[in-house]
C-alpha cells in the first residue's frame, strides 16, 4: 500500500482508541464523531479511496463483514428497535468525507415522528410511496 492509501492519511483521523468499536485486517469501525443517534458507527476500509466500489473485492467483503459485526454489537449494547445502514456515494449523494464509509445507525422507537420511508427520506418528497 502506498503512503496515500493508508489510514494515517484518512480524513477521519485522528481516531481516538476509545472510539474504535471493531477492527479487521482491512477495515475499522468507530463511533461517528457527529452521531445522529446513540451508537452511530462508521465502518471504513483501511485503504483510503473515495468510493466503496473502487475497493478490491476482498476489501469490500471486509467492510460488509465488519458491518455485520458492528450491527450485532450495537444490538446487544444499545438495544435499538431497528437500524439504518447505508452510504453516500459521491458529493451529489451527500458524501462530504472522501474516504468510503458505511453508516450503521441504531434507530429507536419515537426518535422520529414518522420514520416510514427510511433512507428514501434523502429526497423528502419521495419518502412516502404508499
Amino acid at each position: 500500500m502506498s503512503r496515500g492509501e493508508t489510514m494515517k492519511d484518512s480524513p477521519f483521523q485522528p481516531i481516538e482508541p476509545g472510539r474504535v468499536v471493531a477492527e479487521s485486517e482491512l477495515a475499522v469501525a468507530f463511533y461517528d464523531r457527529f452521531p445522529v443517534s446513540p451508537g452511530h458507527t462508521l465502518v471504513v476500509p483501511k485503504r483510503v479511496v473515495a468510493c466503496l466500489f473502487e475497493l478490491a473485492p476482498e476489501e469490500r467483503a471486509a467492510v460488509w463483514e465488519l458491518v455485520a459485526v458492528v450491527r450485532e454489537r450495537l444490538a446487544r449494547e444499545y438495544r435499538p428497535d431497528g437500524f439504518n445502514v447505508g452510504l453516500n456515494d459521491g458529493p451529489v449523494a451527500g458524501q462530504t468525507v472522501m474516504h468510503a464509509h458505511v453508516h450503521v445507525i441504531p434507530r429507536y422507537r419515537g426518535d422520529q415522528a414518522e420514520p416510514e420511508g427510511g433512507v428514501r427520506g434523502v429526497i423528502p418528497e419521495k419518502r412516502r410511496y404508499r
